[in-house]
């Protein structure tokens, strides 16, 4: 982008070969890389990504490289990979592994917690509604 206010002043754009460009987006560079590859900044990746001239071979590249790993893994489905198997039903069918934990006490029973709370501090008061709190809330025996 030429600036400055006389005629012709400012740097002058780098052309980049756009043909090139959504080679290099297929394959999946990095803005960064892509850079480098055509001896710019990322930023003015960045900015030219802004330009239609430049966003849709973009586009089109990485498009076409995302076809070409999905043909890629699905090749591996097809010739018995139980690991690509798994991993495409996870991310397109939306399987999942379930795993369930259960900690069971003596005999499969509950798990016996025993706490001795420190009683020393409570008033006489305090200990007969304890004591009355107790008596409400205990179930009635099954014998």
């Amino acid at each position: 982008m030429p600036g400055g206010f006389r005629k012709n002043a400012g740097r002058k754009p780098v052309a980049i070969d756009l043909v090139e460009l959504e080679k290099l987006c297929a394959l999946q560079c990095t803005d960064e890389e892509i850079a480098y590859f055509f001896g710019v900044t990322p930023r003015t990746i960045e900015n030219r990504r802004k330009q239609h001239k430049f966003s849709e071979p973009m586009k089109r590249g990485r498009a076409k490289g995302r076809i070409s790993v999905r043909r890629s893994q699905m090749r591996l489905l097809e010739a018995g990979n139980t690991t690509m198997a798994i991993w495409l039903g996870k991310q397109l069918l939306g399987q999942r592994d379930v795993v369930t934990n259960e900690l069971t006490g003596g005999g499969g029973g509950p798990i016996a917690i025993a706490s001795k709370p420190d009683l020393s501090r409570l008033t006489d008061d305090e200990l007969h509604q304890l004591r009355e709190l107790t008596r409400k809330t205990k179930s009635p025996r099954r014998d």
